[in-house]
């Protein structure tokens, strides 16, 4: 198997490569509009074939570039089937496999962050969208999220993976790459609360985390209203932008950096 871990800087967005070394057939996730070129120069590098592109559910911080990577190697574009996006062509179920030569991807609905968001387990890794970050969870106070599902998701879904797995978000705001279930339950200060009530069961602590979950989306970036709804419009067409400039929307999302962890 190949794997790349690829970062947009102006967004902190990680993108996904995973590839066959036999069939050379690859997919890509949660992909970046202005880094397309990128990625397909790094496809051709490693002499490999794109089938399919997956975005983990509509972002708010960039515009997508699943369409601009169909339109250019006529690969199919993937979401979970509660995506409000009129255009992508394959839409797949909680627990239904995605397949390309030699590596499977089972998807996970796991809402919170938003409510159609969904996660892809392969193997030992989870690709986790902004449902679960390195140390923290997607704030969830747009696009219909929901403390509660966030919640729901974690302990009743990711967590409850093999301890061993590793997890790959779609967002880091330092330099840290990926995590640990071990990582998540001793350093993440609200999956500490949230495993305390895990553990007890004490509807105390469940309140407290909603609060204290709460009271932190408070603090963090906020967008722009007509910033948030352009990324969202936008991204529902699977990224498709006719009239704007890469420099204007790099001009839109400087200004919202962090706005999502």
């Amino acid at each position: 198997m190949l794997f790349r871990q690829l970062f947009d800087q102006t967004s902190s967005t990680f993108t996904y490569l995973i590839a066959s070394k036999k069939g050379r057939e690859a997919l890509i996730i949660d992909p970046v509009l202005e880094k397309v070129e990128q990625y397909i120069k790094l496809l051709k590098e490693l002499d490999l074939k794109l089938v399919k592109v997956i975005d983990t559910h509509i972002h708010a911080d960039h515009i997508s570039g699943i369409a601009e990577l169909r339109d250019k190697t006529n690969c199919v574009t993937v979401m979970g089937d509660k995506t409000p996006a009129d255009v992508v062509a394959m839409r797949v179920a909680d627990e239904e496999i995605i397949k390309i030569d030699g590596i499977n991807l089972k998807a996970l609905y796991t809402p919170g962050h938003t409510s159609e968001s969904f996660s892809f387990l392969m193997k030992d890794r989870v690709f986790t969208g902004d449902t679960l970050l390195i140390r923290g969870t997607g704030r969830t106070d747009f696009q219909n999220g929901d403390p509660r599902d966030s919640y729901n998701s974690i302990f009743n879904k990711l967590l409850k993976l093999p301890e061993d797995t590793l997890v790959y978000p779609a967002h880091d705001y330092t330099e840290r790459r990926y995590t640990t279930y071990e990582e998540i339950l001793n350093i993440n200060p609200y999956m500490r609360l949230a495993y305390e009530y895990y553990k007890t069961k004490n509807n105390t602590i469940k309140d407290k985390f909603i609060k204290v979950f709460t009271e932190k989306e408070k603090s963090l970036a906020h967008f722009d209203e007509y910033d948030i709804n352009l990324c969202v419009d936008i991204n529902k067409m699977c990224g498709v932008v006719d009239d704007i400039s890469y420099e204007t929307l790099d001009q839109l999302w400087s200004k919202s950096s962090g706005a999502c962890g």
